[in-house]
């Protein structure tokens, strides 16, 4: 019994520090409809801020308080102004573009995070008064850990007389309600949004200032935490602060006694009790449905082009680089391939968001599938080439016709989480099933066939493989099904209303996209030689978000260019640079600031005005 209550108080810690982190994200989705990507950054740079602060200050009680009240009004002031320098340029632009600008923030801050401490992970010295523990029917318990467990109230009540007993407060939850009405009474939006990113940053820099005595402090926390942020958002219901403290005591719970109880599925037990959250209520467990949900970041109404004699420049294009082994060398064609492989996986993807309007944030569960489809194959039946490239589709259609039967039903943010509560259950099978995966060792020895084995000649098969399915996603588009889909997408209530089974014709899409994206992940483990669960993690799926939303998602040839920017980018950045995410970074956000649209639509913007 003794255990089992310090287990249970362990678990009220670590929802302590969840719940900091996802109030913050829960205030600034709420009012300002960010999918805030850089959350997970604030909380890192929190991190090794109160490290710092508390290295020089922190011998005392005051010192280590002080310390950690500063690292977060510090996080406060770099929310504040990336609201100012970035995020308030960006409100007239789709939403999409602005979690494209944020994961640029992101790239960048990493790189300055590890140029200010350095790559090694750090250590911080115990809280002053609060380094022993506390015995617990005969069990030691941390004593810092009671002082978080008695903190999560705390910040809720706080934040409760907050939003209910200050004109402030009253404000925003307005504006929560309906930003256009209180814009029209008056209220000045762009200070009340700066005073949101304030609050909600320096809630995630509280959070990560008060785990340095807890654990070591990583390059690697942001993305760990906005991930699980997200979670407790969407579980406890958007915008809603009483369902993330909710959210976040029962995930806490999973986690402490999900290693007891379930140890094989440690990993994906949170995203498993998400996706159930969501199936049986489907605005979380304290959310509100509303007349007009909230559909960023999918809310993509703008029509879909394909531009004039697009078929003439496809075919032009094709002959140019089928042309290119004649004069490439060795490493340009591997880049080629990959980036033809990634054009495939990218115009996936945009089947979803520009003809559906849905955006997947786990669309590498299905590149990943295809891969390892085709890597078991060739591993443990000895499979030739062609077979194992024809299941890599086969799997991760099948795999996405059983997930898109269930995302589907929802919309929005919370399909979005949906996708990626699939994609994590997905990467942790391949993660811990070593027996047949290999685990994160991965799976060695995916070559070619000896008539593909050479550079040229595999660089032909993926592109006709690559070319006929990029045709079959263009016909499909321009096609009833894609016009269907797009009406189901600007709105649904009048495409039902006609006849259009929405619903179905969404999870067909899914489907579709999924095939493509195995493809390409087969003949992506061909062209590496090898498969590892990093295929099917969450910065897979961001990589392609982003390959979209650099092309555009107003025309079809968007995500191509999309994906030859990006990675041709990354793989110069990463020969120039130790710097590249820095750099690439910038990049990115000079892009959403200068092209808005993407490049393909810049493009065509600016022909259209000549």
């Amino acid at each position: 019994m003794s255990f089992l209550l310090v287990q249970a108080l362990s678990g009220l810690a670590t929802a302590a520090t969840l719940f900091l982190v996802s109030s913050g994200l829960t205030i600034v989705f709420g009012v300002t409809r960010i999918v805030n990507f850089a959350h997970g950054s604030f909380y890192m740079v929190g991190a090794y801020a109160g490290w710092s602060l508390i290295e020089r200050f922190g011998g005392t009680p005051a010192g280590f308080w002080g310390s950690v009240a500063a690292a977060a009004l510090t996080m406060g002031v770099l929310g504040a102004a990336m609201e100012i320098g970035l995020l308030r340029r960006l409100y007239r632009s789709p939403e999409l573009f602005q979690l494209l600008g944020t994961f640029g923030v992101v790239l960048v801050v990493q790189d300055l995070t590890a140029w200010a401490w350095g790559p090694e992970d750090l250590l911080g010295r115990r809280a002053p008064g609060l380094k022993g523990s506390v015995d617990i029917l005969g069990q030691p318990f941390p004593l810092y850990d009671l002082v978080l467990i008695g903190l999560g109230p705390l910040v809720l009540g706080l934040l409760w007389l907050l939003f209910n007993r200050t004109r402030w407060g009253t404000l925003v939850r307005a504006a929560t309600q309906d930003r256009e009405m209180t814009s029209a009474l008056g209220v000045d939006p762009a200070r009340l949004f700066t005073g949101v990113l304030f609050l909600g940053s320096a809630l995630a820099g509280l959070g990560g200032a008060l785990q340095v005595p807890r654990e070591a402090v990583t390059l690697h926390m942001d993305m760990a935490i906005v991930v699980e942020a997200f979670v407790v958002v969407v579980v406890g219901g958007m915008g809603s602060l009483t369902g993330a403290f909710l959210a976040s005591l029962l995930i806490g719970q999973l986690q402490a006694f999900g290693i007891l109880v379930f140890p094989q599925i440690t990993l994906v037990i949170v995203f498993l009790f998400m996706a159930v959250v969501l199936v049986l209520r489907p605005h979380g467990l304290l959310g509100r449905a509303e007349e007009a949900p909230p559909t960023a970041p999918a809310a993509v109404t703008v029509p879909l082009s394909a531009g004039r004699h697009a078929g003439a420049w496809a075919l032009a294009l094709l002959a140019v680089m089928a042309a290119a082994p004649l004069v490439a060398g060795d490493y340009a064609l591997i880049l080629l391939t990959e980036v033809v492989i990634l054009a495939l996986f990218a115009a996936s993807l945009h089947l979803l968001i520009g003809l559906g309007g849905l955006v997947s944030f786990g669309h590498a569960a299905w590149f990943g599938l295809g891969a390892y489809g085709s890597a078991l194959l060739v591993k443990h039946l000895g499979a030739p080439m062609p077979l194992a490239l024809a299941g890599a589709p086969l799997l991760a259609g099948v795999g996405a016709l059983v997930a898109g039967w269930f995302c589907v039903r929802r919309s929005g943010l919370y399909f979005a989480m949906l996708t990626l509560a699939f994609a994590q259950i997905v990467w942790s099978v391949a993660f811990q099933w070593y027996a047949v995966t290999g685990g994160d060792n991965g799976i060695l020895g995916v070559w070619p066939s000896a008539w593909a084995a050479n550079k040229a000649a595999y660089y032909w098969l993926t592109l006709g493989l690559c070319g006929g399915a990029l045709w079959l996603l263009r016909r499909a588009a321009f096609a009833p099904f894609g016009y269907a889909l797009r009406a189901g997408r600007d709105s649904g209530l009048r495409a039902e209303s006609v006849g259009i089974d929405v619903r179905r014709f969404q999870w067909m899409a899914f489907v579709l996209a999924g095939t493509a994206a195995g493809l390409a992940g087969g003949l992506y483990a061909f062209a590496k030689g090898s498969v590892f669960p990093t295929l099917l993690a969450v910065p897979q799926s961001v990589d392609a978000l982003v390959m979209v939303l650099m092309g555009g998602i107003q025309t079809v040839a968007g995500p191509l260019a999309g994906a030859v920017a990006f990675h041709l980018l990354e793989a110069k950045m990463m020969s120039m640079t130790d710097w590249w995410r820095l750099a690439l970074g910038l990049i990115i956000v000079a892009l959403v600031l200068v092209f808005p649209q993407g490049i393909v639509g810049f493009l065509s913007s600016f022909r259209r005005r000549r």
